[in-house]
């Protein structure tokens, strides 16, 4: 099928490589000449572990494209997906659709024959509606449909979810317009790929819904960590004991640091904001999202504790600053709450990301970028093991900083207390 990718962004560039790689004539299209450029060049904007090498197969194939002509792509398409950015308002929790309506304009105005629209980007509940109605206002009905397809994809994870998904979500309930989009997700749904037709409104919801649930899910591990670290017991005991009951499951139980990335923070509160507006009180959203705010409030507590409560001219070390592994999004970070906060104290921050130089971290003082992790733990007072890459699961501590009395806070409970208590270093986990 011939299809047309809006925004080259995270959604829009996984997509339309899956699409291209599935068999599909894709033109991907953004209105960043510098990014299609790039593209052009093999220079992939984002780090997803598989992406620069599918890219650029299917590019030299000729099945996936970059232009920045939309009206081009559009009339040479016959379903578009509009992939732009759907972030939230300055003042608010909102969402700001600003991108969406603008696309939405655009597209009314390219628009020759028949063309199904989607909606890949997370947008609020009735945002199909008002997309319908900005492109009917210069065309007829007869020519486009608009249809709701939320993405499931985790950073890090994105070409795996996409070929191999739980779910694929179509909200239309046009019959004709579902069996074509059934065909389109063929190939996945041969792999076993649930696909689920519902109603456009039904849709928009359900990606909120979900995130909304997993942030959930984060959040109670979390505090029960909390409750671990005072009455002595492992939480990674407590998460396999309850992920054997099939009703809960053990995914999204790992205790940590507070949930972040593009997704959770954003849409835990623009559910909330859709809730408030039809006068609904999500209170139980409203905890987790107070909650998951308050977590490093108690990691720097926890910090605090392990310097005594002594920050001047300490030397500290992130390991990873990326919300997650394997992905350079830094959007929702612990450690841009953390590290400022220890820069101001007077500590000396250095930091080794296996992405590189963070543009988030260059205006805070004391703080430095090493080019390896030699480099950044070196005569370290504190290790913090921000982000759980594999680079950072079997190393030798000792040797690295090369001093005594030196202390590992982990958040991501990389190590065992056991071995680090044999090689007598102080190391210090979440719920354990």
């Amino acid at each position: 099928m011939k299809l047309c990718i809006i925004g080259i962004g995270y959604v829009g560039l996984v997509s339309g490589a899956c699409f291209a790689d599935l068999g599909n004539d894709v033109i991907c299209v953004d209105k960043d000449i510098h990014k299609i450029n790039n593209l052009k060049s093999g220079i992939i904007p984002i780090y997803e572990p598989g992406l620069n090498e599918l890219v650029k197969k299917n590019y030299e194939t000729g099945r996936l494209k970059f232009s920045l002509n939309l009206k081009d792509a559009i009339n040479k398409s016959s379903i578009i997906f509009i992939c732009v950015g759907t972030p939230p308002k300055k003042n608010d929790n909102s969402v700001n659709l600003n991108y969406i309506f603008n696309v939405a304009k655009q597209i009314s105005k390219s628009i020759k024959s028949f063309k199904i629209i989607i909606t890949k980007s997370t947008v609020p509940v009735t945002t199909g509606d008002k997309i319908e109605k900005i492109i009917s206002s210069k065309i007829s009905n007869k020519l486009f449909s608009v249809v709701s397809n939320p993405e499931f994809l985790r950073e890090g994870e994105a070409i795996r979810d996409f070929i191999f998904p739980d779910r694929i979500v179509i909200g239309t309930d046009n019959k004709k317009i579902n069996k074509i989009l059934k065909s389109l997700y063929s190939p996945i749904i041969s792999k076993g790929g649930k696909y689920f037709n519902t109603s456009r409104r039904t849709a928009e919801l359900i990606k909120y819904a979900s995130n909304s649930f997993l942030a959930t899910k984060i959040t109670f591990i979390n505090e029960i960590a909390n409750l671990c670290e005072k009455t002595n017991i492992n939480v990674e005991d407590i998460a396999i004991g309850m992920g054997l009951d099939s009703r809960i499951g053990g995914r999204f139980l790992r205790a940590g640091p507070s949930y972040g990335g593009s997704c959770f923070p954003k849409d835990t509160k623009a559910i909330v904001a859709t809730a408030d507006k039809y006068k609904t009180n999500l209170t139980l959203i409203k905890k987790v999202i107070s909650s998951n705010s308050n977590r490093s409030k108690l990691l720097l507590k926890k910090i605090s504790s392990i310097l005594s409560n002594k920050f001047k001219n300490k030397k500290i070390c992130f390991l990873g600053v990326t919300f997650k592994a394997n992905t350079d999004d830094m959007r929702g970070s612990p450690c841009l709450k953390l590290i400022p906060f220890l820069s101001n104290k007077g500590s000396f921050i250095n930091y080794f990301d296996p992405t590189g130089e963070k543009k988030e971290l260059k205006k805070f003082k004391n703080v430095r970028f090493s080019n390896s992790v030699k480099h950044a733990c070196y005569k370290s007072d504190l290790i913090i093991i921000h982000s759980e890459w594999n680079e950072f699961k079997s190393l030798n501590f000792n040797k690295l900083v090369n001093k005594k009395n030196y202390s590992i806070y982990d958040f991501r409970n990389t190590y065992s207390p056991e071995k680090m208590k044999k090689l007598k270093i102080k190391y210090f986990s979440i719920g354990r």
